[in-house]
């Protein structure tokens, strides 16, 4: 895990080097081990790194004949590849991922990213080519981010890094800010600031500093060609086959390796497999809240941890940890993030970095295989559609009403949710009727001023939601939702997953987000993916044997709950207050302080209304106000 920043001038003057290492030294979080720089003609970068593979020869930036990288990531397949290379005539001066990769572009040529099993963002400099190529793997896991203009390009691990170059400001893009009070997240490339994009997972750009051309290619998609030929037995020793390989490729490392363990069945998999794999009793690392028993987890993680001899560590944040870290954690996250679970985690990391330097966590689950009571709630209604109308859209019956209902009592804690969606438009398309199901902004528009809701345009919105959830070529419901899901609300949980991790410097990895494991599970029929609409259904028959069945059974999912509604009300209500009701935000124009106020008395358990202004605001605070 690193830092990386590339200045590349489109004139032929060289990079600054004080701006250069002003943009590096925000990053030093990210890799306090080592750094080192290029400066060659118009091209700059810097690494900072956080060594874990080969701790003595693995320093960046790393040179191969013409060609110059930075790297931030881990390539797990980078044994493999490495003898495949030496086969091919390659010799090694390191044991670093590092190295494979110069040596893979050099074999391959760009289309070796495709090769790639890891998380990873890097540039590489073809001083041969003249070209610069700018790359980020298949699920967004390792950020990066860019500005282009007339006098140059720029790239950087975090936007903050970007801020530092004198080209760059820190502007609001208005249209993203709209995105994030929809979704809690921004669609696409964009993020909250005016003219700084992110690369998207699962692409690359080429640069040609010659004619100055920039060329972006989707390398990686999910993709939905469904697999008629093969059984769920087959599918599900598939999945435990390739779960047990992955996990045992992302033990790798030169440093201790530790886990999250929440006690749900994602990172009680990952433990339980890891375990196997560690030297040692394998370390694990679990939260939760003292408020009561809905906010603590703890008692499943170590139960979980019991079966496969691993220690425990516990960490309780408190109201006095949320008001005190709240600033510097959305200072870290560049952009106002999904959901109040990054508080916690963020203690979580930072006692697991005191005692491992890489942990695994169970991220990417329920996206991969349908973990979320929404999809269950959509379900529903098309049973009931279908068995009204005679009719199915999907030209399959994956799930009708009568197989539905043994699957309902998952739905108990999601009443609320299920009001908001049936009460309005039922029965329409499902672009239309999903978009509801991940709308956060319509419930809480009273909270923002009349003049900037003015401004909302909704059919746009509405627009960008529809390209990405009608992109699949698939009839199925089942797999709009997970494509939707997979490509837009994951990268911003991993932004988080990221960001908390590197914040403390410590090495995140998410082993169920191996490509292998996801192109396996889009191949699948969706009814057998999501058997009379029980979540997780594949994933449970393939895990049934490795974790004991009071977890695989669990239907009280809790996803790390924060009890602000509490804190709202008590110790930390006159810091919120300070935040939503302050001067610099009744002055904003966003901000309805009258109805604020109101939530602030009156949030529910487990909403998120009050998080997502009170993220939104602490963003202006950081990033808009000090400029």
């Amino acid at each position: 895990m690193c830092g990386i920043v590339g200045i590349i001038n489109r004139s032929s003057q060289k990079p600054e080097m004080a701006v250069l290492t002003a943009m590096a030294e925000k990053l030093a979080h990210r890799g306090p081990d080592d750094e080192g720089y290029f400066l060659n003609g118009s091209v700059g970068f810097y690494h900072k790194r956080l060594s874990i593979i080969d701790l003595e020869h693995g320093k960046q930036p790393m040179y191969d004949n013409d060609n110059v990288i930075v790297f931030n990531g881990e390539i797990y397949n980078y044994i493999e590849l490495r003898y495949q290379l030496k086969q091919r005539g390659h010799s090694f001066q390191t044991t670093s991922d590092t190295e494979v990769i110069l040596k893979m572009y050099l074999e391959y040529g760009v289309s070796f990213i495709d090769k790639l099993n890891g998380m990873f963002a890097f540039l590489i400099y073809d001083r041969k080519k003249h070209q610069i190529i700018a790359a980020r793997d298949h699920f967004g896991i390792k950020p990066l981010y860019y500005h282009f203009n007339k006098e140059c390009f720029l790239f950087a691990s975090e936007i903050k890094a970007l801020l530092q170059h004198p080209s760059v400001s820190a502007q609001v893009n208005y249209d993203s800010v709209q995105d994030y009070i929809t979704f809690q997240y921004v669609l696409g490339e964009n993020t909250l600031f005016k003219n700084i994009n992110k690369l998207l997972p699962g692409h690359y750009q080429v640069i040609d500093l010659e004619s100055q051309k920039v060329e972006t290619v989707c390398y990686w998609e999910p993709r939905f060609g469904i697999d008629i030929s093969h059984t769920e037995n087959y599918f599900t020793c598939k999945i435990k086959e390739l779960l047990d390989d992955t996990i045992k490729i992302q033990m790798r490392s030169d440093v201790p390796v530790g886990a999250y363990l929440s006690g749900g069945i994602d990172s009680s998999v990952v433990t339980t497999l890891a375990s196997k794999y560690g030297n040692g009793t394998f370390k694990t690392f679990t939260g939760g809240f003292h408020e009561g028993a809905e906010f603590n987890e703890v008692e499943y993680a170590k139960q979980v941890a019991g079966t496969c001899q691993a220690e425990v560590y516990e960490v309780y944040p408190t109201v006095k940890d949320f008001v005190n870290l709240m600033p510097k954690l959305i200072y870290h996250m560049d952009e106002p993030v999904a959901g109040p679970g990054l508080f916690p985690q963020y203690m979580v990391s930072e006692k697991a970095s005191s005692l491992v330097k890489v942990v695994l966590g169970g991220q990417g689950g329920d996206e991969i295989f349908g973990g979320y009571a929404r999809y269950v709630i959509a379900y529903l209604e098309q049973a009931i559609k279908g068995a009204i109308f005679e009719s199915n859209e999907e030209g399959e019956h994956i799930v009708s009403l009568q197989s539905i209902l043994p699957n309902l009592s998952y739905l108990k804690s999601y009443i609320p949710m299920m009001q908001y969606f049936m009460q309005d438009n039922a029965f329409e398309a499902m672009d239309l009727r999903y978009f509801r199901l991940v709308d956060r902004g319509n419930s809480t528009m009273h909270f923002y001023h009349q003049d900037f809701i003015k401004k909302f345009d909704d059919q746009a919105i509405f627009s960008r939601f529809q390209k990405v959830f009608n992109h699949p070529d698939t009839l199925s419901y089942f797999n709009k939702m997970i494509h939707y899901d997979m490509v837009c609300s994951l990268p911003a949980l991993l932004q988080v997953e990221d960001r908390v991790s590197m914040a403390v410097s410590l090495e995140s990895r998410v082993p169920l987000l191996d490509r292998r494991i996801v192109d396996l599970v889009t191949s699948m029929p969706p009814g057998m993916k999501f058997k009379g609409a029980e979540m997780k259904y594949i994933f449970k028959r393939a895990i049934k044997n490795i974790i004991p069945d009071t977890i695989l059974n669990r239907k009280d999912k809790m996803g790390f709950p924060v009890p602000l509604h509490i804190w709202a009300k008590n110790g930390g209500g006159s810091f919120i207050r300070d935040v939503l009701l302050s001067k610099k935000a009744r002055e904003r124009g966003i901000i309805n302080g009258q109805e604020v106020e109101k939530l602030i008395k009156s949030e529910r358990s487990f909403g998120r209304q009050l998080w997502g202004l009170l993220c939104l605001e602490l963003w202006f605070n950081q990033f808009i106000d000090v400029n």
